[in-house]
Formats: structure tokens, C-alpha cells, sequence
């Protein structure tokens, strides 16, 4: 009787727990249906949202994203004034991921996602692991981008004991992104410890504003449900990067960063800037992998300025033509 009493609560506490999790999967897949356009291509369906008016703007989404984080980051950077297209890349929510796949598929699929739109060029911002096949549209498709913006971006990769320490990381991210109950259990009750994992500092996290942790909240709370993401996260960390091949982007290049970014390093930043003729790096000292939640304002007004610079200037290039 006394082993009974004693189990009760356990037994009562995984059920509130096992309901809990039931309630928010449910509501975490429901916030993801019904919200996307599904094409198809050469390479696979292709899911997507659009929304704004104005400058067309390719968003692409980093690790644990899809259509949905691109629409977030496209709130967060854009505002008024944008025409933003945000596809779900390979592997993320209904977008196809074919095995073999690489990089400059996903930048196929850009161009392909471009021409169902009628939209011969845009503008285009990335973030965190989106930036490879970002960089690589630029470099293969030159005459389509007016502007590439780069957001804490992956670009290259060192083989250094910094990076090692990245490395597993992003090792660890992917297996919490393999089962859904554990991304539930650590991002409830071992946020922080998560936003570690992200490459955020302890003394970042600290110091986040009401405003700051609200949107760093939404990021990782937009991440669920992660099994339609899972195939992506893992795409995204055994894939190559672009490496010597941003050499041949021609579009004017903005590159933001911050420098004590541990998932990210600012080695990435480093390298665009020095091999992406004509690139522009902004650094920040702190705001790790995520700087664009720590800077939120003053990244937007980076963007902004540049995108509309560069839209105005393409624009002008056009009506001569």
C-alpha cells in the first residue's frame, strides 16, 4: 500500500506532463497548417508564404526553421515596404528533400520557386544556415539577385579547436531535433541551457530585454513541432558550405555578425567580407547566434537602408535598359 501512495504522484505528474505535451504538439502543428502554398519542381514540392508589398525579398530561413520562421525573420528585419517570399528549404515542413541533395539544388529550387512567381529578381536575406544555398543563388544565378544580406551566416569552415566546440553543438541540436518530446521537455524547462546550445553567451541571456527575450522566445517556440523539421536540421549540419565559391558573387553584399557567436563563428563574417568583392561587414561585440533578437533595431536599419540603396539603383539600371 505504502509503494502505491508513494508512486501515485509520479504517475499523476507524467500524466499532467503527457497531456501538456499533447496539447502544445497539437497547437504547435495547427500554427504550421493551412498557412503555405505547396509547388512543385524539377527537384521536389517546394512550400512557401509570401506577404508585404513593395521590394522583392527572398527570406531564407536558418537551422530549425521553415516557411514560418522566414515569415518571423521577414517581421522582425523588413516591416512595411517589402514584397517577402519565405520557402520552407529542403527538409523543413512539406518541402521535399531527395537524397543526394546538395546546397546548389536548394539554390536551383530558389530560382525555379522564382520563375512559378514571375519574378525575374530580388533581393534576398538569409540567416544563419540558410546563408549557404543563399550564397550560392548569388554566385550561380548573379543576374536574379539585386542585393544579398547575411545574418549570422554559415559561409565557411575552419578546422580549429573553436570550431570544434561549434561542431558539437550543432551535433547535439540535431539529435534534440530528432524526437519531439525531448525539443518539448528541454525547451520548457532547460531554455537556457537551449539558448546555449544556439551559441549565446550566459551574459547575453542575462541581460535580454522584456522585448529582446520575447521575439528569442518566438524563435525557439516556432521551431516545434521538429519531426517535419528533423530531416532538414540534419541536411543543414553534414552538408558543404560554399567556401571559395562566394568568390563569384558580383551582388552588393551586407554582412552582419556578431563576434562572440559560438554556433556561427565570426570566422564566417571574416571570410565573406574578404572574399565577397565589394562586401560590407557590419560586427557587433555581443548578441552571439542571436545577434538579430539582441540588435533587433539597429539590423533593421541596416537592412532597410540597404535594400532599398540597392533596389533603387537596379530599378534605375532597368528603366535605362
Amino acid at each position: 500500500m505504502s509503494l502505491v501512495l508513494l508512486l501515485l504522484p509520479l504517475v499523476v505528474i507524467g500524466a499532467g506532463i503527457a497531456i501538456w505535451f499533447g496539447i502544445d504538439t497539437r497547437r504547435a502543428y495547427a500554427r504550421i497548417t493551412g498557412n503555405s502554398v505547396l509547388v512543385s519542381s524539377p527537384l521536389g514540392a517546394i512550400e512557401f508564404t509570401r506577404g508585404g508589398s513593395g521590394v522583392p525579398v527572398l527570406v531564407v530561413h536558418g537551422s530549425g526553421g521553415g516557411y514560418d520562421q522566414g515569415e518571423l525573420i521577414a517581421t522582425a528585419i523588413l516591416g512595411d515596404g517589402f514584397d517577402w517570399i519565405a520557402p520552407s528549404r529542403f527538409g523543413y515542413l512539406r518541402s521535399t528533400l531527395r537524397q543526394g541533395a546538395t546546397f546548389d539544388d536548394q539554390a536551383d529550387v530558389y530560382a525555379h520557386l522564382l520563375d512559378r512567381l514571375d519574378l525575374t529578381k530580388v533581393t534576398v536575406v538569409a540567416i544563419s544556415h540558410g546563408g549557404p544555398s543563399a550564397l550560392l543563388f548569388a554566385a550561380r544565378y548573379p543576374e536574379r539577385v539585386s542585393s544579398l544580406t547575411l545574418v549570422s551566416c554559415g559561409v565557411a569552415t575552419p578546422s580549429d579547436a573553436s570550431q570544434a566546440e561549434a561542431n558539437q553543438k550543432g551535433d547535439t541540436l540535431t539529435t534534440i531535433f530528432k524526437f519531439e518530446i525531448l525539443y518539448w521537455v528541454v525547451k520548457k524547462f532547460l531554455r537556457k541551457q537551449l539558448m546555449r546550445l544556439m551559441g549565446v553567451s550566459d551574459s547575453v541571456i542575462a541581460g535580454l530585454t522584456t522585448e529582446q527575450r520575447t521575439l528569442v522566445n518566438r524563435l525557439i517556440d516556432y521551431m516545434a513541432p521538429v519531426s517535419p523539421r528533423s530531416a532538414g536540421v540534419s541536411f543543414d549540419n553534414k552538408a558543404a558550405m560554399p567556401n571559395e565559391r562566394v568568390a563569384a558573387i558580383r551582388a552588393p553584399t551586407l554582412i552582419l555578425h556578431a563576434m562572440d557567436d559560438s554556433l556561427q563563428l565570426f570566422h564566417n563574417a571574416e571570410y565573406a567580407a574578404a572574399n565577397i568583392p565589394g562586401a560590407s561587414l557590419v560586427s557587433f561585440n555581443r548578441g552571439g547566434h542571436l545577434l538579430l533578437a539582441v540588435e533587433q533595431s539597429a539590423i533593421q536599419t541596416e537592412v532597410r537602408q540597404f535594400i532599398l540603396a540597392h533596389a533603387d539603383r537596379f530599378d534605375r539600371e532597368s528603366h535605362v535598359e
